[in-house]
């Protein structure tokens, strides 16, 4: 006799019967299918479209298709004619420090919301409210807030004996990229505030019992206990925040423009000048390319290092 576990597919008559176990077992597949193929089109496409268009020379200004090949000269001249290198590492500045910034200040509140103090829970609701604003919207706000003249912040400052530039923080060439750094820190580090202290509630109680009863400090807690739990969760919040603070652009744009000068252009504001103002195509073609390598080693070198002595 055969073996009863195993579904024929065909009857004792020759009728062809599905082997529901096979079925069963591509059916996801089969469902995620066309949302895989659709995101695979969205992706590759334009990556495809942009390679290719990066050996060409091509300006709207000068015709509406590309004029001739160019061979690597568009790479040459993303270092020739444009801040790139500037922008790079205004670009990594914000990126790093900012995604730094925001985990520890998203932690210390994560941590004061885990505590049982009175008026947490409307505190928590109010957390979660600069999340929901565009970034446009926080741009226009604290662009007002920072105003040199009747600016609420520089007023304040000022009546504390704090010194400010007379162009005001985002005039000045030393000031802008930090001002909106810490624009972006004030939106987003509820952000981490929230989904980290969702990451302490799921810690078991028993485990921190434990600690306490073999006479563990709280910092000891903290390091040898929470901070290797909530690894996992940690460890993709910094990997997404870094990719969306590498592509700043809704921020620079409203709040300095980039500037002044190149002081706070970052690569995307950079794509932005080259293919929506001057219309050079072939030239924003190869720096996305440029900017894509870049993103890719510095994520795969994150992953990489995250990853090595995976034990969760």
């Amino acid at each position: 006799m055969g073996d009863p576990r195993v579904a024929p597919t065909t009857t004792h008559s020759g009728v062809w019967l599905p082997d529901r176990h096979a079925f069963n077992r591509r059916l996801p597949y089969l469902l995620l299918a066309p949302s895989v193929i659709v995101l695979l089109a969205l992706i590759l496409y334009p990556l495809a479209f942009a390679l290719r268009n990066s050996f060409w020379f091509w300006n709207l200004q000068m015709g509406p298709a590309p004029l001739y090949y160019s061979g690597l000269d568009n790479y040459r001249m993303v270092f020739q004619v444009t801040p790139f290198a500037v922008a790079l590492k205004n670009t990594l500045l914000l990126a790093f420090l900012g995604t730094f910034a925001q985990f520890w200040f998203g932690m210390g509140v994560a941590l004061l919301l885990h505590t049982h103090l009175r008026g947490l829970g409307l505190m928590r609701a109010l957390l979660i409210m600069p999340t929901t604003l565009a970034p446009v919207v926080a741009g226009f706000l604290f662009r007002y807030l920072l105003e040199p003249k009747g600016g609420l912040l520089p007023w304040a400052l000022e009546g504390i004996g704090f010194p400010v530039p007379p162009q005001g923080f985002l005039g000045n060439a030393n000031t802008a990229l930090l001002s909106i750094g810490l624009v972006d820190t004030w939106q987003w580090t509820p952000f981490f505030a929230i989904v980290l202290y969702a990451g302490l509630l799921s810690i078991s109680e028993e485990v921190k019992e434990a600690a306490q009863v073999d006479g563990a400090s709280p910092w000891r807690m903290f390091w040898s206990i929470t901070l290797p739990l909530l690894r996992p969760i940690a460890a993709f919040l910094v990997m997404i925040r870094f990719m969306q603070l590498f592509n700043s652009f809704d921020l620079v744009f409203v709040l300095t423009s980039g500037g002044p000068g190149t002081a706070s252009r970052t690569l995307s504001f950079n794509l932005y000048r080259e293919g929506l103002v001057n219309y050079n195509i072939g030239l924003t073609a190869a720096m996305t390319w440029l900017v894509v390598i870049i993103v890719s080693v510095i994520i795969n070198l994150y992953l990489v290092f995250v990853y090595r002595k995976r034990e969760w």
